[in-house]
């Protein structure tokens, strides 16, 4: 048997806070809830569930697969957990494709959920562990340091500003305030950011998305069953992912190769020739605002060097010709970890349904993608969707 196709055909997503009162558990089950009636499923009508939180550390909770099972409607239910740091919400409907797709399951309720404001010591601190033991551990880096490692090759390499940079974190904290989860929308300047303290130059607090807590939800199902439950599903036309080398030393960290690998993968696969063309809306993963930048490269959207004129020239405005994360990403609504991913392809979903309110895009738009990225600069996950 051929793979069949497979459509999202419901979202949920909550609030992203910095210190939510609910539980991890109840986070899972308010977005699987959210999920469920907005396509007027059941549980009984959900045959396996896929869970996608970053490593237990980040909830603090050991077994953290096992722990959110029935909040992430899983209970006796075929589950499967799994994570690759933050790129893990753009995995996890990939995950969902393949029990689907395969003809194994109907219907996949996949669920993305992170709380790191309750752990202590901070989540962060788990990533010295990450780290070789013999030649990185003991200078206690941080990722804040390696980000801007590579955010200091980016603009070296290419002759990038950080004024051209600082527009990314402008722009989808201005974006963000259309969106009903998010954390910090804001109306800032570019001043503002380059003001912002400086965490590791050249990195200022404004160029980093905040620590959040929250869930998202989406239904796939099989096109027999997708096509019984909405007029308007959304397509999986494209799945990529790729997992470079963990030493960051050994490779230049002006361009994301893993990116351009996970991404050619699934263009591949969704038969796009010229994405900077195809592809009518993105929502690349956006944790500093260089990322934005750095990720539309890797996707092929433009050249190597050139995101900065396309943001600097209004291009990837919502209003442009190539939307970067409408939404407001990582940096406007929020960045809970796993859940960060899943509220990109949920608002994908949102835009080629035309369902996305203020956020909307012009144009009718009929492709978008989804890109996440995580682990130590070396994970690439990427979805492609039609209507």
């Amino acid at each position: 048997m051929g793979l069949r196709r497979v459509a999202i055909v419901g979202a949920g997503i909550t609030k992203f806070v910095r210190r939510a009162q609910e539980t991890p558990k109840e986070l899972a089950y308010e977005a699987v809830r959210m999920a469920l009636d907005s396509c007027e499923m059941k549980l009984k009508d959900i045959d396996c569930v896929v869970l996608g939180t970053a490593p237990d550390a980040f909830d603090g909770v050991h077994m953290n697969g096992e722990y959110l099972i029935d909040g992430a409607g899983g209970y006796r239910k075929p589950f499967m957990r799994h994570y690759v740091g933050g790129g893990t919400g753009v995995f996890s409907p990939i995950h969902g494709w393949y029990h689907v797709a395969s003809g194994m399951f109907d219907t996949c309720l996949v669920v993305a959920e992170e709380k790191m404001s309750t752990c202590h010591p901070h989540p962060a601190g788990a990533f010295l562990t990450i780290f070789d033991h013999t030649t990185e551990q003991p200078l206690y880096p941080t990722l804040i340091w390696i980000f801007a490692l590579e955010m200091h090759r980016y603009m070296h390499t290419y002759g990038i500003t950080k004024e051209e940079i600082a527009q990314v974190s402008v722009k989808n904290k201005r974006n963000a305030l259309d969106h009903p989860s998010a954390q910090i929308a804001e109306e800032i300047t570019v001043e503002d950011v380059l003001n912002s303290e400086v965490m590791a130059w050249p990195v200022n607090r404004l160029d980093i998305s905040p620590t959040s807590d929250g869930a998202a939800a989406i239904v796939l199902a099989a096109e027999h069953v997708a096509n019984r439950i909405t007029d308007k599903p959304v397509w999986i036309d494209g799945i990529g992912y790729s997992l470079d080398t963990a030493y960051w030393c050994t490779r230049d960290l002006s361009y994301p190769d893993y990116v351009e690998k996970a991404a050619r993968m699934a263009y591949d696969m969704a038969g796009i020739k010229e994405p900077s063309k195809e592809i009518h809306v993105a929502e690349p993963y956006d944790p500093f605002s260089y990322k934005e930048l750095h990720h539309m490269e890797g996707l092929l959207l433009c050249g190597k060097g050139e995101a900065p004129q396309l943001l600097v020239d209004g291009v990837t405005q919502r209003d442009g010709n190539l939307p970067i994360c409408p939404s407001g990403g990582a940096l406007g609504v929020g960045n809970p970890i796993a859940a960060t991913g899943l509220m990109k392809i949920i608002e994908i979903f949102l835009q080629l349904r035309e369902e996305a309110g203020k956020r909307q895009v012009p144009g009718k738009p009929t492709c978008g993608l989804a890109q996440a990225w995580g682990d130590l600069m070396q994970v690439g996950t990427v979805v492609v969707m039609r209507r």
